[in-house]
């Protein structure tokens, strides 16, 4: 038996015990597709009421958004920036998503590690040494 080598061999693990569990997979694909949706959603409601209130809002966000002339002069990305060229105050909309995704996003990243550190494993596996007992004095000069 060699320096280096185990003296327990560890049984190859199958595919599916590789990546993480199913759920998280599907919750984190829900999440992909919930959360764009729900900040653009939330951006629209913000501006809409931002306007209807009269909030100060940047007039260079409100408005329909306008393209660079190279745009205007290809058929094909006249044709493809067309959609977003008629959604009215575009660029607010746009700037307050962006801010609900990373709010969003943020929260529910404390809340899953709020979560893992209540209910994941423990901090030591049964092969690791136990934590140092170290008791500390105060410091007096």
């Amino acid at each position: 038996m060699g320096k280096y080598s185990a003296r327990v061999t560890r049984k190859p693990l199958k595919d599916w015990e590789r990546g993480p569990h199913v759920i998280w997979r599907g919750i984190g694909c829900l999440m992909i597709i919930l959360i764009p949706i729900l900040s653009i959603a939330l951006g629209v409601v913000t501006i809409n009421y931002g306007i209807e209130k009269e909030m100060r809002i940047p007039f260079q966000l409100l408005g329909k958004p306008t393209m660079p002339d190279v745009v205007y002069k290809v058929t094909i990305l006249r044709q493809l920036t067309y959609p977003i060229r008629q959604i009215d105050n575009f660029y607010g909309i746009a700037a307050v998503a962006i801010v609900y995704m990373i709010v969003i996003g943020g929260l529910i990243s404390v809340l899953y590690a709020f979560v893992y550190s209540m209910i994941g494993p423990s901090r030591y596996g049964p092969f690791d040494a136990p934590p140092p007992k170290i008791k500390t004095k105060r410091y007096t000069r």
